[in-house]
């Protein structure tokens, strides 16, 4: 029987080493959760190994068949261009490995009930929904694809009970964390909380923590993280990769971008 591809879960990268750290313990598991298939990690910038060395790794250890996660929330130009021109020049000068790409991780209710657990961590229990207004603050982009995405997260949210759930931005786009804790303040909500849509730890998620304790939120979220919702989601997109017989990619192709 020949092994499972390989699940390389590329991420974004930062000089924080947080990030690395995070990303680093969510694919371990994931790994956990599916003994004895391969799980590495790959960095589009900052951190080490970058996706070529990760997939040369990878084939010089007799591995040629790869599922290519990209470790994004939304698709925007990470998962539409950078992805898969590292992919792409992969691809091309190692004959033989074929590369599927599996979606990017949003939206998916995987994702909202890490959210929730990460604020009931914070402090927030079920019999709080009817009286807390949510600020879901996400790093932003410039891809209004991705921001319209972010919106409909919000509105999807709020029909579970919570009184308000408002979206945010760290970058690229307003509102701003602490414009909408003030402004969910300015219609009467007395508790507001912020959940942070982002993975790991780093400059913008900082940005979204300074927001929410400069207008006064009531309660911060962590960063979803390695939350175990994360890593299913994770081999729940490894596994759809892998149903499309027309996903694989020898060799450059604009499908990567599909």
């Amino acid at each position: 029987m020949s092994p499972a591809p390989a699940l390389l879960v590329i991420a974004h990268g930062s000089r924080d080493p947080r990030h690395a750290a995070t990303v680093h313990a969510l694919t371990r598991r994931t790994r956990e959760l599916r003994p004895g298939m391969r799980v590495e990690t790959a960095f589009l910038d900052f951190n080490t190994p970058s996706v070529g060395q990760a997939l040369s790794a990878l084939y010089l250890s007799g591995v040629r068949e790869v599922v290519a996660l990209p470790l994004l929330l939304t698709r925007a130009f990470h998962a539409k261009s950078d992805i898969p021109a590292a992919l792409a020049e992969s691809t091309a000068r190692l004959p033989g490995l074929s590369v599927r790409v599996a979606d990017v991780l949003g939206p998916s209710p995987l994702l909202l009930s890490a959210l929730e657990r990460r604020l009931t961590e914070a402090g927030l229990t079920p019999a709080d929904r009817a009286t807390t207004a949510v600020v879901l603050a996400s790093a932003g982009s410039t891809d209004p694809e991705a921001i319209a995405v972010i919106a409909e997260i919000a509105r999807e949210w709020r029909h579970t009970g919570w009184c308000a759930v408002r979206p945010a931005f760290a970058s690229a786009v307003l509102p701003r964390t602490e414009d909408a804790v003030r402004a969910l303040r300015a219609e009467g909500f007395a508790r507001v909380a912020v959940a942070p849509y982002v993975i790991a730890p780093g400059r913008l998620p900082d940005r979204i923590a300074a927001g929410a304790e400069a207008a006064g939120a009531d309660v911060l979220a962590g960063v979803l993280g390695a939350a175990p919702e994360l890593a299913r989601l994770l081999l729940r997109r490894y596994d759809a990769a892998l149903t499309p017989l027309d996903s694989a990619l020898p060799a450059p192709s604009p499908a990567l971008t599909a």
